[in-house]
């Protein structure tokens, strides 16, 4: 044959080379006389629409080959020409039957073998044909020749059914879940036969058994493929049955082996060691008793399928209520993981990247996130109790359980495998599951499945592609489904507590102990009222949280604080789907509302921020030039400087957020304690929260804070050009010990520019400061940021503002030994760093003076504390739960660890620092203190610190007065993971007696 000849056998798809030279063999006066070579055209019209259709299949040499054989053996049987007319007649047949001849060489071969059988796929279907459903009945069909032809006619009835259905699938007349629910139908038929076959075989005078068929798996849920063993579970009505239904289920499986495929009853209790055909009675017996996880999980697709089809659904009623409530194991979750995971583990390696039904990110990801779904969320909610992967999948997107674009992958991922699952089994009528790694393999794949190249890229590479792209796509959705958090918390919810009905949610109110049920019951009715998806997915959640609720001291609370955060989320696109699918979410924010007043009313004011709980790095404290960067750039992106200071205290809103969740969560264990810091003291107590990263993370945030908005203030407030302002931190916020209501104690210094007068420059640093204060103060909805320099030389009567120069006089002549007490924290925060270690520098000697301190100084800080005690302790306030001014607690260390530093410091410069519990291990290596004295101290400024912040979290409002007994103390109590009120108690007035016993000792020590 020429090459031009060649090239136009080419353009339908024909292969070039020596396989174009047989197709025009095939194809030419000689075979189907279709070709002419003389012209290198079709022989005629009928044959070019012949080859037309053929250029349209998989493969186009396989289909012509087959036709070719097809055509001869009719032509032995002397109806070639019937064929041959049809073809040319029927546009349907034709495009049928060339379809099935390109996409399977085992239906071309049945064919071939069995001449004008083709017939079947004729426009008029003949009787035995499916219905319009896709159903057969093969009984009929069986029972047309005698008892011991009825196999082979109904093997034959089957490939004919089996033909029909992959003529109409390869060109399109049914969709995936139409062939699949067809093959379904035509393994039901097959059993119901065989079933009829059995029954008529059994000896003469037994009587028929009342036996059930059950459909598992594949079959059970309407998803059969088209080679595959179909399990099924064997079920007797009672003990008389047991013989005949034995010997029926054993023939059973006999005929189907012969007509189609393998019947697997393996799925039965026991396996394959168990007996094949149980009463319902036994199987409900083993069900209760002995039945693990993946049992129950087999049952979801359980269907009657043959037999005593009344019997099959009283068996499947019966054990309903242990399939809707095996999630409720508490190995249950993890059973199934494990299950999926074992599976996994025995795909040989080879095979794993190319298994589309076992391997990651194939059909087996898809079925067990699914399954688990339907056990979990099904006890509740009965429109998942569907038993195929396609129903049940658009039933948990429906229901709110699954995410639309999540659900649209997973049901784009599905059809995708089970199509290409379909296409490799056809072909050979095997069982496999595999893509292939063979070039030609590869090929014949993507055309059957519909890839065509474009330009770049073959057909094969396209279908790599889709496949990739669908694979990696349900393995991350597999694991987000199948590992999700909430799924473990919703199982362990009993199966009445997920239908909240109004009274069985009344009930479970009470029981869960809110203390205003109707109240509770109104804001569950306007949370999952309805049947809008955001309803849906509430009922989802609700029953998780309100277990949470229930752990806190005022469950009411906690359900109030979330319903305010869904009104005002509720519409937003993100906010539920958050919840339910993004990690440990819903159950932190249960519990971070149900806990802390303070959080909930910052995620009130910034429910956005709520993000920050999906990731554990989101609710890691930033670091302070992190923190400092970001709040002056978004304050240099308003030219008002009202506008700056606003965004920057949204950003401080956003922090606080981060801090308090993190601190609320950590103290209950969710999350891994703040970053520590070592302390002084020896051996003490282990804490959930290390206090002072608490305190370092949020004075950071003030120190970012106060720089942006210095920034604005000088912005708005210039000043002359060179002139040099600093802020300088002092107290908590200078110790890096700020609490979550702590004001910004602070002193302004400048230093006017050469030339300047000093007039000018001290009115140019005294408008920024008050500008400062100006826009920090001003009414926002975040927790306001005190800015205080009572601190400063004179206190409230001396200048706002002073020069450097003004300080290192007034502290040379005038300061007094509380002034030098209270510079002890003094440290640099915003402004000019120069300036900033300029001012440390100048109190270097009267912060740690070099000779320590005289009698008379040290009584005069004796006088001090004292009437601190007795004046600034609130009336009424008990000095032994008083976690600031108390017996043992926040000053009382505080006074005696600075006291240390004042007499010492000047001596050991170890001493020199502005952290309390830093200065407390320095006082002990130097010998100041022994182990137990500063295991003492430490203990007792801790607990107090850890008090003071949890009150502040659990009250949303200063104060210092641990209770004795009510809702706050308990609040207190269980952020501190602590379970006994009255012990805790018992355990802060002990440990405050000890560390109080120090501070006399130090504070009284012979001078």
């Amino acid at each position: 044959m020429t090459r031009p000849a060649r090239g136009r056998l080419a353009r339908y798809g024909f292969a070039e080379g020596d396989g174009a030279t047989r197709a025009a063999d095939l194809l030419g006066p000689d075979g189907l006389g279709l070709w002419r070579p003389d012209t290198q055209e079709p022989a005629d019209d009928r044959a070019a629409e012949l080859l037309t259709a053929l250029s349209r299949a998989a493969d186009p040499d396989l289909a012509l080959r087959q036709l070719h054989r097809l055509v001869e053996s009719e032509r032995r049987t002397g109806d070639d020409v019937a064929i041959r007319d049809a073809l040319a007649a029927d546009p349907g047949l034709r495009r049928r039957l060339v379809a099935v001849l390109g996409a399977s060489s085992a239906l071309g071969d049945h064919l071939v073998a069995n001449p004008g059988q083709w017939a079947v796929l004729a426009t008029e279907p003949d009787g035995l044909a499916p219905t319009a459903d896709g159903r057969l009945d093969l009984t009929a069909a069986a029972k047309l020749t005698t008892l011991t032809g009825a196999v082979p006619l109904l093997r034959q009835a089957y490939r004919l059914a089996l033909l029909r259905i992959a003529a109409a699938d390869l060109t399109g007349g049914r969709g995936l879940e139409q062939t699949m629910a067809a093959l379904s139908g035509l393994a039901d038929a097959t059993l119901a036969a065989a079933y009829d076959i059995a029954v008529d075989e059994l000896p003469e005078g037994t009587a028929p058994p009342r036996l059930a068929v059950v459909a598992m798996g594949k079959c059970g849920g309407d998803e059969l493929n088209y080679v595959s063993d179909v399990d099924v579970i064997f079920v007797a009505a009672g003990d008389d049955d047991l013989t005949a239904a034995t010997q029926v289920a054993t023939r059973l499986i006999h005929v189907c082996g012969l007509v189609a495929w393998p019947v697997d009853a393996a799925l039965r209790p026991e396996g394959n060691r168990g007996p094949l055909v149980r009463t319902l009675a036994s199987h409900l017996a083993y069900y209760r008793r002995w039945a693990r996880t993946w049992e129950f999980q087999a049952l979801l697709k359980a269907r009657p399928a043959a037999g005593d089809l009344e019997l099959a659904r009283e068996w499947i009623a019966a054990l309903a209520p242990l399939v809707w409530t095996a999630a409720e194991r508490p190995e249950a979750v993890s059973d199934v993981r494990s299950m999926r995971r074992k599976i996994l583990d025995n795909v040989p390696p080879k095979e794993l990247e190319r298994e589309i039904k076992r391997g990651p990110g194939g059909l087996r990801d898809i079925e067990f996130a699914v399954q688990l779904l339907q056990l979990v969320h099904g006890r509740g909610d009965e429109s998942l109790r569907v038993p195929g992967t396609v129903p049940a999948l658009r039933a948990l997107v429906a229901g709110g359980y699954v995410g639309r674009a999540d659900g649209e992958a997973l049901l784009r991922g599905y059809r995708f495998l089970r199509a290409v699952e379909h296409r490799l089994q056809l072909q050979g009528l095997r069982r496999t599951h595999t893509v292939p790694t063979e070039p030609a393999a590869l090929r014949w794949l993507a055309a059957a499945l519909g890839y065509t190249a474009t330009p770049g890229r073959s057909a094969v590479e396209e279908f790599r592609a889709e496949w990739v792209t669908h694979a990696s796509e349900v393995r991350r959705l597999h694991a987000k489904l199948l590992y999700r958090p909430l799924l473990e918390s919703v199982a362990r919810v009993p199966a009445e507590g997920l239908r909240l009905t109004p009274q069985a949610a009344r009930h479970r109110l009470e029981v869960l102990g809110f203390a205003d049920p109707a109240g509770a019951l109104r804001h569950l009715q306007a949370l999952t009222g309805g049947v809008s998806r955001t309803a849906a997915i509430q009922r989802t959640l609700l029953p998780v949280l309100l277990d949470e609720f229930a752990d806190a001291p005022e469950p009411d609370r906690g359900l109030l604080n979330y319903r305010q955060v869904s009104d005002k989320l509720g519409s937003t696109p993100w906010y539920l789907r958050l919840l339910r699918d993004s990690g440990p979410v819903a159950r932190r924010l249960a519990r971070v509302l149900s806990s802390s007043r303070y959080a909930a009313d910052l995620l009130a004011r910034e429910p956005e921020a709520l993000r920050l709980l999906a990731e554990d790095s989101e609710l890691t404290p930033r670091p302070r030039e992190t923190l400092v960067e970001g709040f002056v750039a978004a304050a240099a992106r308003h030219d008002d400087p009202v506008e700056a200071t606003r965004a920057v205290r949204a950003l401080r809103r956003r922090e606080l957020v981060r801090i308090a969740a993190a601190d609320v969560l950590s103290r209950a264990g969710s999350l891994a304690p703040l970053t520590p810091r070592p302390v002084g003291g020896g051996e003490r107590r282990p804490t959930v929260v290390d206090v002072t990263a608490v305190g370092t993370a949020l004075s950071h945030v003030t120190d970012a804070t106060l720089a942006a908005a210095l920034r604005a203030a000088r912005a708005a407030q210039p000043g002359p050009p060179g002139l040099r302002f600093a802020v300088i931190g002092m107290g908590r916020l200078g110790g890096y010990e700020s609490n979550y209501l702590s004001d910004a104690d602070v002193l302004f210094v400048y230093d006017p520019p050469p030339g300047v007068e000093e007039s000018t420059a001290s009115a140019a640093a005294h408008a920024i400061a008050e500008e400062l204060r100006r826009l920090l103060s001003a009414p926002a909805p975040d927790p306001p940021l005190g800015v205080d320099a009572d601190l400063r030389p004179e206190g409230r009567q001396g200048p706002l503002v002073r020069s450097l120069a003004a300080y290192a006089q007034y502290y040379a002549r005038w300061s007094k030994v509380w002034e030098a007490q209270a510079l002890l924290r003094a440290r640099f925060v915003c402004g000019d760093a120069e300036l900033g270690a300029e001012f440390e520098a100048m109190i270097e000697p009267v912060r740690y003076p070099a000779d320590g301190l005289t009698r008379e100084q040290v009584v005069e800080i004796r006088r001090i504390k004292a009437r601190v005690e007795t004046e600034r302790l609130p009336r009424g306030a008990d000095p032994a739960t008083h976690t600031k001014l108390g017996r043992g607690g926040l000053a009382d260390v505080e006074w005696a660890v600075q006291l240390l530093q004042l007499r010492h410091a000047g001596a050991l410069p170890a001493l020199r620092g502005t952290r309390t519990l830093d200065a407390l291990a320095a006082a002990r290596d130097a010998g100041l203190l022994d182990g137990e004295e500063a295991a003492e101290l430490a203990a007792g400024w801790t607990l107090a610190a850890q008090v003071r912040d949890a009150l502040m979290l659990v009250r949303g409002r200063a104060g210092d007065q641990l209770p004795r007994h009510g809702v706050e103390l308990a609040g207190v109590v269980r952020l501190l993971g602590r379970d006994d009120p009255g012990e805790f108690l018992d355990e802060y007035l002990r440990v405050g007696r000890h560390s109080r016993t120090v501070v006399q000792r130090i504070l009284e020590a012979p001078l």
